[in-house]
């Protein structure tokens, strides 16, 4: 119910509404078919968090889904600018205080259904800003809890589309079991999870899956090749067999709200080395530390 949305601002289709007012067609091909994609930018103290990096994989979205990029960089980046500086009126916080979530969004627009994609139409484009709720103390203190289950998602998982229906499906399977997230196999391999890459360490190897169609290459994987590559561990990307990860010395989830958190539970069993199994281990505790100088070092 649109009474129960917030007021504050988003962006829709060149204008800025309050979010508890704004209204697409329902023959919308977002609506219909979910024919459409996303991205999700997290921000600190202001400060869009590895935009163009964002911006590349909302680029590479939009043309596997044949759609024209209906704002250039630049502009996408006045609507992010606008929204954060709005977000902070409202909220009556300085625009350089606290950390939020900006979500973008591109549809193909309006037609008469129909499966084929037409050609003429005009994109829906969306946006809008919420707080960002980064992992708690005792997460990270404690790591978290996940679960697994076989990958029964679609083959092309390198899309951040908004059919996001097999994602639901996966998160849902690890909150009726009380866990974070659901690691998901295909084939007796590693995928990924359900809103969340999937890191394995062993020997202080950080090993992470393909960028295949087969995941969604999440903006972390370059920052945490970036931040191994900067503390001399040794990183690899391959095809991790089931029997490796529940080996692994230390596993890790990453996200733009997850940042680097350690799995120490995994399907009722702790995980990891002896030396820490069933806590976070050094490895994961190094990535964090990096990934907050990371956030630091972006925000000015």
């Amino acid at each position: 119910m649109t009474e129960k949305l917030p007021a504050t601002f988003c962006f829709l289709n060149g204008a800025y509404t309050p979010l508890n007012e704004a209204k697409v067609s329902v023959m919308d091909r977002g609506f219909i078919f979910g024919d459409g994609i996303y991205e999700v930018v997290p921000v600190y103290r202001g400060k869009p968090f590895r935009f163009a990096q964002h911006m590349a994989r909302l680029a590479l979205s939009l043309k596997e889904l044949r759609i024209t990029n209906p704002l250039t960089s630049a502009q996408w980046r006045q609507v992010v600018d606008e929204l954060l500086l709005r977000y902070a009126k409202s909220s009556g916080l300085p625009s350089d205080q606290g950390d939020q979530l900006i979500y973008m969004q591109v549809t193909r627009g309006v037609a008469m259904r129909d499966h084929v994609m037409p050609t003429d139409l005009t994109p829906t484009v969306f946006a809008m800003v919420n707080t960002m709720r980064t992992p708690t103390a005792e997460q990270l203190a404690n790591g978290v809890a996940c679960v697994t289950a076989e990958d029964f998602r679609w083959e092309k998982a390198h899309i951040k589309s908004t059919s996001l229906l097999g994602a639901v499906f996966a998160r849902q399977l690890s909150f009726d079991a009380g866990a974070l997230e659901t690691v998901m196999f295909r084939d007796g391999f590693l995928s990924e999870a359900a809103a969340s890459n999937v890191w394995v360490v062993k020997n202080g190897t950080v090993i992470g899956v393909p960028k295949d169609n087969l995941v969604l290459e999440g903006i972390r994987y370059g920052l945490i090749e970036d931040m191994c590559q900067s503390a001399g561990l040794p990183f690899e990307l391959r095809r991790i067999s089931q029997a490796e990860v529940l080996d692994a010395d230390e596993l890790l989830l990453s996200s733009a709200t997850k940042e680097v958190l350690a799995i120490t539970t995994l399907d009722g069993r702790p995980v990891g080395h002896p030396s820490h199994s069933g806590r976070p281990g050094p490895v994961g505790a190094r990535l964090l530390a990096s990934y907050q100088v990371a956030k630091q070092a972006a925000a000015g």
